[in-house]
């Protein structure tokens, strides 16, 4: 497995855990979907993968790519794996940018610094990398700045720069979500392609349930830090077995389906909140007595699992 992530807790001070006991799994070729509302702790799982940690954050559990855990890693394994193994593609990628720094020159320094390239080696692959993200006149855009290319563009440097060193697995983390619809299209499409030429691994976060399931292969849905249900894409779709995945598809438009949208009630909670029962039991319609007293454990269901007490007790969730 390139990624495989066991019993993954974190915590930062008081309050509920930011993690709890959180399982997933990404095979090389495998695009996996991790989806949840803001707050939710999605980011703090691709951040683990890097240990890109607060420094008062405690972390339980096992984080393993290709086999080495990156929670015990020493300083020498950590940036090996930083540099050639894992690359993140971040949601804003102006953030991502020196503003007062060419095109050129992001690209090419990672690759002089951390890969031992030198420049002229450097140079000739970041064109090579800007062609095949798509990106016209990679000569030009070599010479310019952040300001002058548009954000597709931008995302698309980015994207050659996290292809750089060839990485087995990337962390899609809102990747697209700062974009116009045109080309988010566009990036979503050249990330899949690229994806698949090179047999990437690639876990895909993303707020937005719709796109996981036509996107990814298999899905995590994660609320309050906790796994509640992962399954494929398209039986998920399909067939949600948790409320709070069925929540929100219920609350998102579709095109052509004249549907009413409902919004999941209330809010989701907030590192302050403590719960001793299951944490979307506040928001649920169908919460009981047991949902408030203790926390459901993971229960087989077609093609995963559902964390959810309606599944333990033999009653459809949905």
């Amino acid at each position: 497995m390139l990624l495989d992530v066991k019993g993954l807790t974190i915590e930062a001070g008081g309050g509920r855990p930011i993690l709890r006991d959180v399982a997933l799994s990404v095979a090389r070729g495998e695009v996996v979907g991790l989806v949840g509302e803001s707050g939710s702790g999605k980011s703090t799982i691709a951040r683990a993968v890097l240990r890109l940690l607060p420094q008062n954050a405690a972390a339980r559990g096992e984080v393993l790519v290709e086999g080495a855990d990156v929670l015990t890693m020493d300083a020498a394994a950590l940036r090996s794996l930083r540099a050639s193994q894992v690359a993140m593609i971040y949601q804003d990628p102006r953030s991502s940018l020196n503003p007062v720094r060419r095109i050129g020159d992001f690209l090419t320094e990672r690759m002089v610094h951390t890969l031992g390239r030198t420049r002229k080696e450097a140079r000739v692959r970041a064109l090579e990398l800007l062609a095949a993200v798509g990106m016209r006149e990679p000569e030009l855009r070599m010479r310019q700045y952040p300001h002058e290319l548009s954000g597709g563009m931008l995302q698309r440097v980015v994207i050659a720069a996290a292809l750089a060193a060839e990485p087995a697995l990337l962390l899609a983390d809102e990747a697209t979500s700062a974009l116009d619809v045109t080309t988010q299209a566009d990036t979503l499409a050249l990330l899949r392609a690229i994806q698949a030429e090179r047999e990437l691994g690639m876990l895909f976060i993303t707020h937005d349930l719709h796109l996981a399931a036509a996107y990814c292969d298999r899905i995590y849905v994660l609320y309050a830090g906790t796994v509640v249900e992962s399954r494929p894409a398209e039986a998920l779709f399909a067939d949600p077995r948790h409320p709070y995945t069925a929540g929100l598809l219920a609350c998102t438009p579709e095109l052509g389906d004249p549907r009413p949208i409902r919004p999941i009630p209330g809010r989701p909670p907030s590192l302050d909140d403590a719960f001793d029962g299951c944490p979307f039991a506040p928001r649920c319609a169908m919460a009981g007595t047991a949902c408030e007293e203790r926390r459901p454990v993971p229960v087989a269901v077609a093609g995963g699992v559902a964390a959810c007490h309606l599944i333990e007790e033999g009653a459809p969730a949905c």
